[in-house]
């Protein structure tokens, strides 16, 4: 009997076998991918799957990961799309359930919910082995994070201006900040999708401004720079407040970007 993997949708998948033609709709799931080794097997990405660069060059765009271009993705005649229930519209992957065999659902929503991304995507593309490898280096990375003490801090961490915009407490984001004891504010929680995941903020209706200790200006979406880090460093609302460029992809990319992302941020925190 096969064996069958089940995704964030509580869907089971049978293994691909060897002519799987994938398209990923998801940045950091295309990465994963191809450290898995089945760069013969992808055949689409978005515009914004840009890791690993050396390879993504080859494959065809398709879109973005909410404008995707449906009939691109027919002419790839894929059996296997990859999403994210965060990253892709519900209403794009319906229709593309008329033409794409298996869509394969992801949503991990903390750091350690990448070993079981790791095992379904190595279960479905026969790439348990690779999979495997991934989850050893991961867990090791948990470990060192949790064998560390870091101070707790508060922390607003920034991802889009005008309206400022921030994360809730039950996003990834917030889980791998956590891994180093810095605590996302405004202390709210969004559910499983919504606005309310990336706040709105109104700095001067927000009493618990007071109690951040470090703003983290995130490099994506908005792409914050030097300019926007100084500007802010002068705003008299964030006196006292330690204001700092962070690498957005290494906070919010799970897969294989989590392994190099938990390292990334134990560095930060060490030199806070």
């Amino acid at each position: 009997m096969s064996t069958r993997a089940v995704d964030a949708a509580g869907v089971a998948h049978e293994p691909a076998g060897g002519a799987a033609r994938i398209v990923s709709l998801v940045p950091s799931i295309t990465e994963t991918l191809f450290a898995l080794g089945l760069d013969r097997h992808i055949v689409g990405r978005t515009g914004f799957c840009v890791h690993p660069r050396d390879k993504v060059q080859a494959i065809r765009k398709v879109g973005g990961t909410k404008a995707v271009k449906l009939d691109a993705i027919r002419a790839l005649r894929p059996t296997h799309l990859l999403v994210n229930i965060d990253e892709n519209e519900r209403d794009t992957v319906e229709q593309l359930r008329a033409f794409v065999p298996h869509i394969v659902v992801t949503h991990p929503q903390s750091p350690r919910e990448n070993l079981a991304l790791y095992a379904l995507l190595g279960a479905i593309f026969g790439r348990e082995r690779e999979a495997q490898r991934l989850a050893d280096a991961l867990e090791l990375r948990l470990h060192e994070a949790a064998a560390r003490h870091f101070a707790a801090q508060n922390v607003l961490y920034l991802i889009w201006r005008e309206p400022w915009m921030s994360v809730a407490r039950d996003t990834y984001i917030a889980a791998m900040l956590d891994l180093v004891n810095w605590h996302t504010l405004p202390d709210v929680r969004g559910g499983l999708k919504g606005a309310a995941r990336y706040p709105v903020l109104d700095f001067d209706a927000a009493p618990w401004l007071a109690q951040v200790d470090r703003v983290l200006l995130s490099s994506e979406p908005y792409r914050f720079t030097a300019a926007h880090r100084d500007a802010l460093a002068r705003d008299p609302r964030m006196a006292g407040k330690w204001i700092e460029l962070i690498d957005g992809e290494m906070t919010s990319w799970y897969g294989v970007r989590a392994i190099d992302g938990i390292d990334y941020l134990l560095r930060l925190a060490a030199a806070a």
